[in-house]
């Protein structure tokens, strides 16, 4: 049978044998809701672990709501006006809200970039701020030495608040929850001390449970003091499908939980071969953002097994750090050995690739030239059939294959 996969504007496309097939791995039916606004209201009403918001906070009481960059797809603009609705029905008024974005180690917005995100409602009638690492509060370490610096406007607030979007993180398990704190309004030093943890089996997509870098995460989140979380989960179309409302921690896994309902995928065994794409432009742009469908795939490869990554790339490698890191390196081992030494924002997504290697195999079927390929550890391919049959003639006629045609989007759960 044919099955396509997404690379650029077009399609690459491969014959597999049905017996060959273990699984096509698809994102399952996204519920929708009447109103995307009204499942945040109905959140806010409902909320988890916690009385309502009006109940906790104060007249008086100031308060800071933190929210995403622009790198994320959180719609804050949507999620915001009910938010301050159930503030000022506890008394606190509007002069007394600060919306932060929480940049991490990301660079500072311009106010256009701003309105853009918080709507015109909140950008016009409550203070609206960038996080500055380098206005902070000390409020101690962690039990891991992770130093907890916070922006000084979230750490000097009577409530926090914090806004974010639900999807599988590669290291920290899920984004959302106390995450806006941690990295999101913290130092660049913290970031660097939280993130190098990466490197352990524990810190992978899925995964709440040990994970180092989720518990030192919420550790910091607990030091600080997070009063509330308003969490959403997006469809493929980045549209509110449910959001949850309510303590820090258990409306987070609550949302989880859904979202697995839409994106986990239960497998029956992993893979000899596992073809996997982002789904085309402008997801696979370049090799920076084609690695989330990389990252995926890697939890449906058996040790020792071929992953083929279908990613246009047109742009190359993307990212000044990642490439440096992906150029400069003598072995791809070598990477995990340096992001355990010196984590660096695009290098993590280096030693994220040189992760896989270690297990797997990986062809490229994109529009790299092979020899620069070769040189990032990766084994070229001109299209996916050719690649397909290299690895058949590896693994002989009976390999066993599964796709993985949205592989940013979907977590396989051997």
């Amino acid at each position: 049978m044919k099955y396509e996969f997404g690379y650029g504007n077009t399609t690459q496309s491969v014959e597999i044998a049905d017996r060959n097939l273990l699984a096509e791995l698809l994102p399952n039916p996204v519920p929708g809701v009447e109103s995307e606004v009204g499942e945040v209201e109905r959140a806010l009403r409902e909320p988890i672990g916690a009385p309502r918001l009006r109940e906790i906070v104060k007249s008086g009481e100031k308060v800071a709501i933190v929210t995403s960059d622009i790198t994320r797809p959180m719609p804050t603009a949507k999620v915001i006006p009910s938010l301050i609705a159930e503030l000022e029905a506890g008394g606190v008024r509007k002069e007394d809200m600060t919306l932060v974005f929480a940049l991490g180690s990301h660079r500072k917005q311009t106010p256009e970039e701003q309105r853009k995100l918080a709507g015109d409602y909140a950008f016009e009638n409550i203070k609206v701020i960038d996080s500055d690492p380098s206005d902070c509060v000390h409020l101690g370490t962690t039990s891991r030495g992770t130093p907890v610096d916070i922006t000084r406007v979230v750490a000097n607030a009577d409530r926090v608040i914090c806004l974010g979007n639900i999807e599988y993180h590669y290291f920290a398990g899920y984004s959302g929850g106390a995450k806006a704190i941690m990295p999101g309004c913290s130092t660049h030093d913290a970031i660097q001390t939280n993130h190098r943890f990466m490197v352990q089996d524990a810190a992978c997509a899925g995964n709440l449970e040990g994970n180092p870098i989720r518990e030192d995460i919420e550790e910091a989140g607990r030091m600080l003091g997070i009063d509330y979380i308003l969490n959403v989960v997006l469809d493929e179309h980045k549209k509110i499908v449910k959001a949850v409302a309510g303590d820090s921690v258990k409306a987070h896994r609550i949302g989880c939980a859904f979202l697995d309902t839409l994106y986990g995928k239960t497998i029956p065994e992993r893979a000899d071969i596992v073809i996997v794409s982002q789904g085309g432009a402008p997801k696979d742009l370049n090799l920076y953002q084609t690695q989330k469908a990389l990252d995926n795939a890697k939890y449906a490869v058996r040790k020792g097994g071929t992953i083929i990554l279908v990613g246009a790339c047109p742009e190359g490698l993307g990212g000044t750090t990642f490439e440096k890191w992906m150029l400069e390196a003598p072995t791809a081992q070598s990477m995990v050995e340096r992001i355990g030494k010196d984590f660096q924002l695009g290098g993590h997504k280096a030693a994220a690739i040189a992760m896989v290697l270690q297990n797997a195999d990986i062809y490229m079927v994109s529009e790299m030239k092979p020899d620069f390929v070769r040189s990032i550890f990766l084994t070229p391919y001109p299209s996916l059939q050719k690649a397909y049959a290299a690895a058949l003639e590896k693994y002989g006629p009976d390999a066993t294959v599964i796709t993985m045609p949205y592989g940013g989007s979907v977590l396989p759960k051997p």
